[in-house]
């Protein structure tokens, strides 16, 4: 297998099926606890933007000279969307002095808020999508990712707000 579709797949993810997002998305999971145990939040923005741009070079790659400019087995994109979902986690937790894992509600909401927008694709995230082009395969799921982060600050607002009134 080459590089580039070592990267585009997340070394084969992509190829698991039903569903090859939703695989791309469960694999950032850890991914992104390993990152955050390691460095903390700032090595999991550190590896999200190398992420990003090493998943538009093999997207390139992979989709040159192809009808299909977003094929299911590219899922680095999802990996790059879930891991900008995860980062109010991340920095709450080191904001807070505490275990990512007691953050676990907010995994949840991450993951599913993620995946929600990048298959509804409301709004911009449809709109980069239909780019047709590597940048808007990567683009759609950056901006899914950020509407889910944001979900996420607004549900651990939510929910602490309730938990102390």
């Amino acid at each position: 297998m080459k590089t580039a579709d070592l990267v585009a797949t997340v070394c084969g993810v992509g190829y698991i099926r039903p569903a090859p997002g939703t695989w791309g998305s469960l694999v950032a999971l850890p991914l992104a606890w390993g990152l955050h145990m390691l460095g903390g939040p700032w090595l999991l923005v550190i590896a999200l933007i190398v992420a990003f741009f090493e998943g538009l070079w093999a997207t390139t790659q992979v989709t040159r000279w192809q009808d299909d400019h977003d094929p299911s087995f590219v899922v680095v994109d999802e990996l790059v969307g879930q891991w900008i979902a995860l980062l109010p986690v991340s920095f709450g937790a080191a904001y807070a002095g505490i275990s990512i894992n007691a953050l676990w509600p907010g995994w949840i909401a991450a993951f599913v808020l993620f995946r929600l927008f990048d298959i509804v694709k409301i709004g911009p995230v449809g709109w980069a999508d239909r780019l047709n082009t590597p940048l808007g395969v990567m683009l759609d799921d950056v901006i899914a990712g950020a509407l889910a982060a944001i979900g996420v600050i607004l549900l651990a607002a939510l929910s602490h707000g309730v938990m102390m009134g």
